[in-house]
């Protein structure tokens, strides 16, 4: 299995980013940068793509919306060649809170147009002259001046094919994502339940797979702590679960809170989002159950540590992208070691 981890600044980004080289050294294989309403995430990759040798580095997630498909691709080129082959291009669809929010661009049809893009990606990669007629876009643009040109990537490509990888949750998302892309990054995974959730969309889409994808990296987050007296800090996921299942959305649309419910936790879903959206945040916290908080973690003995790790490979994850919670940067590398230990 390989290890991820999501950077996180609590030293500072360049102290941060000084410290992946150790991290490099203990064995983690790829590390992910997030973009929702931060800071943009492509200038940050780019700094690391130059602090760093053997390190994979990924989008964790770029929106789809947010960039012209062109320009995802032109991106997703240039990081690759200033990393030397070693990026990785998550994308997602984000949700309409931030899409039409913060981006002021319409959430429409996020499944058609994820893969259109995947596949105007891939031409601009294979330096092909770049003409798509799609439902959502068409190039070149129809109308407008009537200069549009059929124009093909200037610089050739470190790799024609730039690994992708999608954030998906829902059946049909996971479906396309199983079909079209080489990675899939559920969150909240819970191998107990992966299969009766999401095995259905993954079988259909394997079957339409094309064999020269390989073999689906599916990619399992989880906050990571080892020892016999950590479970307290069980706690410290409260806020951020409350948060996607109680308001990462409106009723109805929010996709975090469907797929707890989809889990069977019904109740405490519907619980969790009346009082998320009341303003009761920390009650709304509090009602996450405890179990979802173990099942979804790597925070415990090493004991319970390997049988998660072993649940979570038994269920066909292949990178678990983790987050080290411990107080120094000594204390994070030992937790790196240890899983990577574990998970050898």
């Amino acid at each position: 299995m390989r290890i991820g981890m999501a950077l996180e600044y609590s030293a500072g980004f360049k102290q941060t980013v000084e410290e992946l080289a150790d991290f490099e050294k203990a064995g983690l294989d790829i590390v992910f940068v997030a973009e929702a309403y931060s800071f943009d995430a492509v200038s940050q990759l780019g700094y690391i793509a130059a602090r760093t040798e053997r390190l994979r580095i990924a989008s964790g997630i770029l929106p789809i919306y947010s960039r012209t498909p062109a320009l995802l691709a032109m991106t997703a080129a240039g990081l690759d060649y200033v990393s030397d082959g070693r990026f990785v291009l998550g994308l997602g669809a984000s949700g309409p809170q931030v899409i039409e929010g913060f981006h002021g661009v319409p959430y429409t049809a996020p499944l058609e147009r994820t893969r259109e893009i995947i596949e105007i990606c891939r031409k601009v990669w294979r330096r092909e002259r770049l003409e798509y007629q799609g439902r959502h876009y068409t190039l070149p643009l129809p109308g407008g001046t009537g200069l549009g040109k059929p124009l093909k990537l200037i610089n050739t490509p470190v790799r024609e094919r730039v690994p992708i990888v999608i954030a998906a949750i829902g059946p049909k998302n996971v479906e396309l994502t199983a079909e079209l892309a080489e990675g899939w990054e559920p969150i909240f995974y819970l191998p107990e339940k992966a299969a009766e959730v999401w095995g259905g969309a993954l079988a259909a889409g394997k079957a339409r797979r094309d064999p020269a994808l390989g073999e689906l990296d599916v990619v399992a987050q989880a906050p990571l702590a080892i020892g016999d007296d950590v479970e307290g800090l069980l706690e410290l996921i409260r806020p951020m679960a409350a948060l996607y299942i109680g308001g990462m959305g409106a009723k109805g649309r929010n996709f975090y809170n469907d797929l707890a419910r989809r889990y069977g936790y019904e109740k405490e879903a519907e619980l969790i989002q009346e009082l998320y959206l009341a303003g009761r945040k920390e009650e709304a916290a509090a009602a996450v159950p405890r179990e979802l908080l173990v099942n979804m973690s790597l925070i415990g003995s090493e004991g319970f540590v390997r049988d998660r790790v072993q649940a979570l490979r038994d269920s066909g994850v292949t990178t678990i992208n983790v987050t080290p919670i411990a107080a120094t940067h000594a204390d994070r590398l030992a937790l790196i070691e240890r899983i990577r230990d574990i998970a050898d």
